[in-house]
This record gives C-alpha cells, sequence and structure tokens, in this order.
C-alpha cells in the first residue's frame, strides 16, 4: 500500500474532495455506512482544531485516493478513533473493493495500537479485533415520514398514540408552539448545551460540556455548512422559547443524532420525543434516508427505531509493548461498563446510585 499521512491542514482540496465523494456514492456501491457524517473529512478536520496528535491517512492505489484513516496519536504510538467518546461511527473510508492489512495500515501510521467504540459495519481488517459488538438503533424515512409514522403505529400503537396526543395538548395549553428543523441562533445552541449538563449532573454522569474541546468543537460544527454536510440545530419551541433541543450532524443521507435535551419544566408532554418525531419528518422533506440514534440502550430509541445497525469496540494492535500497556489497563474498564449495561440486576441498581449522586451534586439530596 502506498500511505501517506497527513496533518488536517495539509490534506489538499483534490484529496478532501475524493474522501467527500467516496461518502456520496457509499450507498449505491453497497457500502452506506460509509455515508455517517462522522466519517466526514468535515469532521476530522473540526477535531483537529480541537485537538492535538490529530492525522489522516491517505492510501493511494496507482496515484489516485483509495482510502483515507482518520484518527488521533501520542507521542508513545497509542491511536484512537477520531474523536473517540464522542464519535458515532468510526472506520476506513474506502472506495469499492479495496481490502487493507490492519497491522500494515498501523505501522505506516507509526502506531502501536488503535481503540475503536463505534466501529461501523464491512470493516473486516479491523472486525477481527473487536471485543463486542453493539446495536445502532435507525429510525429510516427514506419512503417518507408517513410511511415511517404508520410502521410506527404498527409496531409501537400505544407509544405513538400517546406521543402525538401530548403533542396535541402541548399545543392547546401552550401559545406559538413550533419547530425550527435547522435554527441558525447560537442562543438557542447555548441553551442546549445548558440543558445537557444539567442533565449529566442530575443523573449522575460525567459532564461532556466541561471538556472546552467538546464545546469548542460543537460550536464549529454548529457553523460548518456545505452541501454534502453540515451540523443541525433542531429546536422545538413553545410560548416564544425552547423547550426542547438536538444538535446531531448532517450528510447527504443520514442524519446523525448526537445531543438532545430538554426543559424538565415541559417534561409531562415529552417533548424530547416530539422533537424527534418533528426532525424525521423535516429529515424525509430533505432527502435524508435515515435518522442514526447511536449506540446505547435507551427506552425512547427503541420506541422510535425501524431497524438496528451493528457497531463494535475494540483495539487493533502489534506486537509492541505499548500496545499490551495500553489494552491492559483499558480492556477491564470497557468489561465492566459492558457487563453492567447489558444486565438489568446490575444496570438498574448502578443508574439509581449515579441519580442519587448526581441530586446530591446538585445540592437536591
Amino acid at each position: 500500500m502506498d500511505i501517506s499521512v497527513y496533518r488536517p491542514g495539509e490534506l489538499s482540496s483534490a484529496d478532501r474532495a475524493a474522501w467527500t465523494a467516496m461518502q456520496s456514492k457509499a450507498h449505491l456501491q453497497g457500502s452506506p455506512e460509509l455515508g455517517n457524517p462522522f466519517l466526514s473529512p468535515e469532521f476530522a478536520l473540526a477535531v483537529g482544531r480541537c485537538r492535538r496528535g490529530v492525522r489522516i491517512a491517505v492510501v493511494r492505489e496507482g496515484g489516485e485516493p483509495a482510502a483515507f484513516f482518520p484518527f488521533q496519536r501520542t507521542a508513545a504510538g497509542v491511536g484512537r478513533a477520531i474523536g473517540l467518546g464522542v464519535s458515532d461511527a468510526q472506520g476506513v473510508v474506502h472506495r469499492p473493493g479495496f481490502t487493507w492489512d490492519a497491522r500494515e495500515l498501523l505501522k505506516a501510521c507509526g502506531l502501536a495500537v488503535w481503540e475503536f467504540d463505534h466501529l461501523v459495519e464491512g470493516q473486516a481488517a479491523f472486525e477481527a479485533a473487536a471485543s463486542g459488538t453493539f446495536p445502532s438503533p435507525v429510525m429510516d424515512v427514506d419512503q417518507g415520514y408517513e410511511v415511517y409514522l404508520g410502521h410506527l403505529r404498527e409496531r409501537s400503537p400505544k407509544f405513538t398514540r400517546t406521543t402525538l396526543a401530548k403533542e396535541r395538548k402541548l399545543g392547546r395549553d401552550h401559545e406559538g408552539v413550533r419547530y425550527v428543523h435547522d435554527e441558525r441562533d447560537p442562543a438557542a445552541l447555548r441553551t442546549l448545551m445548558a440543558w445537557k449538563s444539567a442533565q449529566y449532573r442530575r443523573t449522575g454522569r460525567s459532564d461532556r460540556f466541561a471538556h472546552e474541546w467538546i464545546t469548542e468543537l460543537v460550536r464549529q460544527l454548529f457553523h460548518s455548512r456545505s452541501e454534502s454536510f453540515a451540523g443541525v440545530l433542531s429546536v422545538l419551541y413553545a410560548d416564544d422559547k425552547p423547550i426542547a433541543a438536538h444538535f446531531g450532524l448532517r450528510s447527504e443521507r443520514v442524519l446523525a443524532c448526537w445531543f438532545p435535551a430538554y426543559d424538565p419544566a415541559f417534561s409531562k408532554y415529552s417533548p424530547g420525543l416530539v422533537l424527534h418525531l418533528r426532525m424525521a419528518e423535516a429529515a424525509a422533506a430533505d432527502g435524508i434516508a435515515h435518522l442514526d440514534l447511536g449506540r446505547g440502550q435507551k427506552e425512547y430509541k427503541d420506541s422510535l427505531k425501524t431497524r438496528e445497525l451493528t457497531v463494535s469496540e475494540g483495539w487493533v494492535t502489534r506486537r509492541h509493548p505499548v500496545a499490551f500497556g495500553h489494552r491492559a489497563r483499558r480492556a477491564p474498564v470497557r468489561a465492566l461498563r459492558n457487563t453492567v449495561q447489558a444486565r438489568p440486576e446490575l444496570f438498574e441498581p448502578a443508574d439509581r446510585l449515579l441519580k442519587r449522586v448526581g441530586k446530591i451534586r446538585s445540592g437536591r439530596g
């Protein structure tokens, strides 16, 4: 393989165009998973502006780009998927029929190990190193919103009926209920991040927006707009103020759901669920094929989904002491977390404990 490794700013406009073209055609060439916006050059370049160690490997065949592999690395050669911890799709974006040797690629990139937690399907060279696979639910809207809603009524009739009834009650109880699919007001984004931080604290989870690089990444992506990629802020309003919002990323055919939150004062109306239905309607009108709800067991995802994709986590390693040490540190933590999340008898007590801790943190204990 002819492999060149670049810093984000060194990637040529021709290479970026080739990368985007591969994503645009992926669904026609049997690899629709490569069309996810987290696999786009825009996401990789944005992370590169917020984090050190971001690199992009370009594999060429006959002088033309055949594959793009974005990653992050430390000086010791520890590699991670680009945006690990916030990215919901990871892997190599490649043209049809391209195959690669995982360890040869890592060697060319100066990596002893490459860690991933949302590896998309079809990455045979990396899948052999996966330690686990997990469902990632999606909402299919490629046949239009009414067809999606029909499937939802068949699959979850009580959920659908209740959610639509709550939306109607919201409209009766409050003035000016409206939905904006692509809100451009930065103040609405700040409101969303404040809600999300409060939710993280309330439920005892780590506050992602306490990390300045994540906050800055979201701000940058909010202002990213092209025909093939955009940050999309969707907002549900009532009484002329936001009551639910979501920020995600859009490629030509996929809306990747990322940060949803709502005002707890309106919880009796299930504004987050109402928001997701409005997002599905607007996305279908925009030509989006599906909304990717992302890995994670959540009741609302099970209610909204039409099917599931599969993502994997694990480590690709070379025979190197750095690789052995990194995996030895990380593997027990991941294994424990996955065991707790997969078993209700463990997850529910752990979830209650986290919420109790969240109340104590917020002074409500």
